[in-house]
């Protein structure tokens, strides 16, 4: 089976060459897209033989992968690797991804980083934040955050991502479980003591994912994400209203802060209502067109 790996590289002159000399043992072919780095990486990557997407400014991971899919599905191949540039991943596990896929006849293989003892290379703050975000995207699942994964290629059609930064892996994921693929988690183990372990701030990045994930759940399920919260401050006015008039009735005054309060709630109420149900009316005219 004809094998190609996708790297996204941005300012990764220190790792790229051998992250590529490395993973050139086990594909046909290496794909790097270069995010408009300002360093040497396209220059090292070039002099490797590689193939290089170049983008002219820094667009984020998501955007990348997504060239790199699109371009991946013009190739000859059979399996797609992706992988970092910054040696986290190690390319020496790229068989047993491989291997995984082909014995299970699955259509995804991800790494996960919790399935593994060592784990406690990680920094704390990195596995809270991956196991909150990990809850959120889906509880079945490990490691949703993990980019290290192998792909038959006639899937990735369907996981092109939209996405422009680190949410991107969180929205592949939940675009392979919308489309019921067969995903498989493996254990890996992932370094972080490399020249740039993150290329920005985790809160950041936290926040990145995080919007990521409401968003595809804002498309998925828009009645449900502010049908509850709209229901919740329904309530809350439909309480303070009570209040408003429990307490007129005793002194014959109107409470204006719990007025307010009562007012405020109930407007939130009505816009988050109408933006589900608007999503929701979207969403289904776009799905019915699509399936005509």
């Amino acid at each position: 089976m004809k094998v190609i790996a996708l790297i996204p590289a941005y300012n990764e002159e220190a790792t790229i060459a051998k992250v590529i000399l490395k993973t050139r043992k086990y594909v046909d072919k290496i794909i790097v897209c270069d995010d408009g780095s300002k360093d040497m990486t396209y220059d090292i990557a070039k002099s490797l033989g590689v193939e290089i997407i170049k983008n002219e400014k820094n667009y984020g991971k998501g955007y990348c992968l997504s060239e790199l899919f699109k371009k991946a599905l013009n190739e000859d191949a059979d399996i797609v690797i992706t992988l970092d540039a910054d040696m986290q991943h190690d390319p020496d596990l790229i068989p047993v991804f491989i291997n995984t896929l082909i014995e299970h006849n699955a259509d995804v293989v991800i790494g996960s980083r919790f399935l593994n003892l060592t784990t406690k290379e990680m920094p704390g703050y990195r596995k809270f934040g991956n196991k909150i975000l990990n809850v959120i995207t889906n509880k079945k699942y490990t490691d949703s955050q993990c980019g290290f994964r192998a792909y038959r290629k006639e899937v990735l059609k369907d996981l092109i991502p939209s996405e422009m930064g680190y949410g991107v892996d969180s929205e592949i994921l939940m675009k392979a479980l919308d489309k019921n693929l067969k995903v498989i988690e493996i254990p890996i183990n992932v370094h972080y003591n490399v020249p740039k372990p993150s290329k920005t701030n985790p809160i950041f990045h936290g926040l990145d994912v995080l919007f990521t994930i409401l968003k595809r759940h804002s498309i998925r399920h828009p009645l449900i994400l502010f049908g509850i919260p709209s229901f919740i401050f329904l309530l809350i006015s439909i309480i303070f209203a009570i209040l408003v008039i429990d307490y007129f009735n005793s002194t014959r005054q109107l409470p204006t802060n719990l007025l307010i309060i009562s007012g405020i709630s109930l407007i939130i109420s009505v816009i988050l209502a109408t933006t589900g149900l608007l999503i929701f009316i979207l969403v289904s005219l776009i799905r019915e067109e699509i399936y005509k």
